[in-house]
């Protein structure tokens, strides 16, 4: 490799490496993870299925009173009305949070009247409330249940409402590099938070991988170990997935404006002391 290309992969690396967010999940184990992490380090934090908000927004004003910079979902299938939203909002600015990050939610009922991220933006815009940032989802490896054509309508009418993207989870740095050239295409020129994988047993993450759907990028995995390889790190006790061919696929775009890349979303969960080891080791 060149020198001006290591050069420029390093200078990439170090600022994807340098400030991610990490995100975790409002469970008993939440308090201990955060203790692994660097001071005032960026969490958000996933709204749980059976917890519902609750645990969101009890962990999002612990952590926020603690001095970490916290980003809480506010997934619009688990608000049940206006009136909810507004006490939501309330009680996140009362603790100085200024970014939520707003998805549709996983749970295939809505408990109230919201059925997507977009009527929910659109609501708390009605409101008397500002958040500096407001993050929606991308998915550069499409959805389960969506076709790539109803993607492009829903970021399109979120995206006015929005100031960031952070991306769904991805193994595949070109498959991250087209979309975002697809979305810059469309005229979405929101920067975007790379949602990746920390470091954890290839058994769990195949595991989440196929529960989150995202099955183009457990190929991916496959083709990049190889065969014999994938199958000892699948098998092996000791075998984990680290993240460093996916981080430095997207390192020499990190600069360039016409891609827009911020930083990285690291998806932990709650496996952070793992995932904070491998970070500081390939900063050093």
């Amino acid at each position: 490799m060149p020198l001006t290309s290591r050069s420029k992969l390093k200078d990439g690396t170090e600022t994807l490496l340098a400030n991610p967010r990490f995100e975790l999940m409002p469970f008993d184990s939440f308090g201990d993870q955060m203790e692994h992490l660097p001071d005032g380090a960026e969490i958000t934090i996933t709204a749980s299925p059976t917890l519902g908000l609750d645990a969101t927004i009890e962990w999002s004003e612990k952590a926020a009173k603690e001095g970490y910079e916290i980003i809480p979902h506010i997934a619009a299938r688990y608000v049940e009305d206006k009136e909810h939203l507004d006490e939501i909002a309330t009680r996140m600015t009362e603790v100085g949070i200024t970014d939520i990050f707003v998805p549709g939610g996983d749970r295939e009922d809505p408990v109230g009247e919201f059925e997507s991220a977009y009527e929910l933006l659109v609501a708390l815009d009605e409101l008397d409330h500002e958040f500096e940032e407001v993050g929606i989802t991308g998915y550069p490896e499409g959805h389960d249940f969506l076709s790539e054509e109803t993607l492009a309508e829903a970021m399109d009418e979120k995206a006015p409402y929005a100031t960031y993207i952070t991306t769904q989870l991805c193994y595949d740095p070109e498959a991250i590099v087209n979309w975002v050239e697809e979305i810059r295409d469309r005229g979405v020129d929101l920067p975007v938070e790379v949602g990746i994988p920390g470091v954890m047993k290839y058994q769990r993450l195949l595991q989440i991988s196929r529960k989150v759907g995202v099955g183009d990028s457990v190929r991916f995995l496959r083709k990049t170990s190889g065969v014999f390889g994938f199958v000892k790190q699948l098998v092996g006790s000791r075998g984990k997935y680290t993240p460093d061919e996916l981080v430095d696929g997207l390192a020499p775009y990190v600069d360039d404006p016409e891609y827009g890349i911020r930083g990285l979303h690291i998806y932990t969960f709650n496996q952070v002391p793992d995932t904070e080891d491998w970070r500081r080791s390939k900063l050093e």
